[in-house]
């Protein structure tokens, strides 16, 4: 008979990882969101994981709770030209966007983020929880090229506390992701 500790073990595990299609205790129940049913409708396999959200805690507190490398969890950035036309970033939680190199790749003058109430205004998500699937607004996506040699990558499913594990092939497939180079170390 299995001790304690061994039960508890079992217990993590099968918390921290949810096809959406696998029944899931309901103290764990992850709802809808927008990004979930966008990609339920264009058919993708996708894993649930939900983790305790942390005001500030960023990928790394996400990746340290669900015991991925950071690099694999995927930040989902709004920022807008110098037209304010906005776009998205997809960039590894251990990296940060270099604005002037990016810029130069999609031929903008300047690239800045969003204050974050224009930003859940284009994408209908709030800070922390935003989602590069079901945006309110459709806009054009840009992905650090570095993320599509992944196996695999965990980005936000639409709500603080929850991302989704996907292949990247997803985000040129069916977001139209053009990849950019313009990843720096924090």
């Amino acid at each position: 008979m299995p001790g304690p500790a061994q039960l508890a073990i079992r217990q993590i595990a099968v918390v921290q990882t949810r096809y959406y299609n696998a029944p899931m205790s309901k103290s764990r129940h992850v709802s809808e969101t927008p990004a979930t049913q966008f990609l339920r409708r264009h058919g993708v396999t996708f894993g649930e994981h939900p983790y305790d959200y942390v005001e500030h805690g960023g990928t790394g507190e996400s990746a340290r709770q669900l015991g991925v490398d950071e690099h694999h969890v995927v930040k989902t950035l709004v920022m807008e030209d110098e037209h304010a036309k906005p776009l998205i970033v997809l960039m590894h939680g251990d990296r940060t966007v270099s604005t002037k190199n990016l810029a130069r790749q999609i031929g903008a003058k300047r690239v800045e983020p969003c204050k974050p109430e224009v930003a859940n205004r284009h994408s209908g998500y709030l800070i922390g929880g935003t989602s590069p699937f079901g945006t309110r607004k459709q806009m054009p996506v840009y992905v650090e090229s570095s993320i599509l040699e992944l196996d695999r990558i965990w980005l936000n499913g639409g709500r603080r506390g929850f991302l989704v594990s996907i292949e990247p092939s997803v985000l040129t497939g069916l977001l139209a992701a053009k990849p950019v180079q313009c990843a720096s170390v924090d």
